[in-house]
């Protein structure tokens, strides 16, 4: 599986042309993304409620034909713009998180590009399905360093909300807005705290985060469940929530939302305290104020990534 991943992103990129010594301006990128989940946008609200096409890793991971028609719309604003760089999109990757690690590992290895957009067309598919307005349309766009090493940062972030008309965003280093409003995360102690977390679709994921909900119940004044990681991390950016936690994400999830935290003054780790990277699976976002002792409370639970389930 990791091997026809990484062969098909390699000719998508060979196909494209290689960006190597191509000059890309980041105020080009932004706009680019906010034009394509704008874009998008209209589709999503002319169709929510959409019927199930099929359900993917489990019964509540779920595609819609709208899914592939979002993303097909992304993409085509992206090629046309930046015809060399790579994308990668959800609906493009078969189901289960192995596919989706193997898959962002593959893009980060033998993509010939500088860039690389990491794209979740719709982000609260369930929700979609059940006509519940809210989902989000998460672009994240990484680039290479110019280093020794040519690793991989976050460079871009955009997530549209289409039901309520907001555009949160961020450029590595220039901070994140909202509707190209300033936005900062909140400063409240986790006694405090309204956090967020996601109900997993399997028992791996699933156990660590009741162990995880039972934990930070007692601790943060409340929690809450929304059904979209993209628009979780967009409200811990502007405050109206405190934190964001979840032990198995894929980058599509998280690659613009974990950009937007970190730009808007929060601070976003592994799980285990660890840095975040775009491969990472097992995320905590929250401000900076929460941060410490909600890991410790999560990790003091073994809330730290999958659990071994026979």
């Amino acid at each position: 599986m990791a091997r026809d991943v990484a062969l098909a992103l390699a000719l998508l990129v060979a196909s494209a042309g290689v960006a190597h010594g191509m000059a890309t301006d980041l105020s080009q990128v932004l706009r680019v993304a906010v034009e394509a989940g704008r874009a998008s946008s209209a589709t999503v609200r002319a169709k929510l409620g959409a019927e199930v096409l099929k359900t993917k890793a489990s019964r509540g991971d779920l595609l819609t034909a709208v899914d592939s028609e979002v993303q097909t719309i992304i993409e085509q604003h992206v090629a046309r713009a930046f015809p060399t760089h790579a994308f990668l999109g959800e609906e493009s990757v078969p189901a289960g998180a192995k596919a989706s690690s193997d898959a962002i590992a593959a893009a980060l290895s033998v993509s010939a590009s500088d860039w690389l957009w990491i794209c979740d067309p719709i982000d609260g598919t369930t929700n979609f399905v059940q006509s519940l307005p809210l989902v989000g349309i998460s672009i994240g766009v990484a680039r290479r360093r110019d280093d020794a090493d040519r690793s991989w940062e976050l460079a871009c972030g955009v997530i549209v909300d289409p039901f309520r008309d907001e555009v949160f965003s961020a450029l590595v280093g220039q901070g994140a807005t909202l509707n190209e409003q300033p936005i900062r995360v909140g400063d409240e102690p986790l006694a405090d705290a309204v956090v967020a977390t996601g109900f997993a679709p399997n028992e791996a994921s699933l156990r660590p985060m009741m162990r995880g909900l039972q934990a930070v119940g007692g601790r943060a004044r409340t929690v809450r469940m929304l059904g979209s990681a993209a628009i979780m991390l967009a409200w811990v950016g502007c405050g109206r929530l405190s934190a964001y936690f979840e032990a198995d994400l894929n980058a599509w999830d998280t690659a613009a939302g974990a950009l937007i935290v970190r730009e808007a003054g929060g601070r976003v780790t592994a799980l285990d305290g660890s840095p975040h990277t775009i491969a990472t699976r097992p995320l905590l976002a929250s401000n900076a104020a929460a941060h410490a002792e909600l890991q410790h409370v999560l990790e003091t639970a073994n809330v730290l990534g999958l659990d071994d389930v026979v």
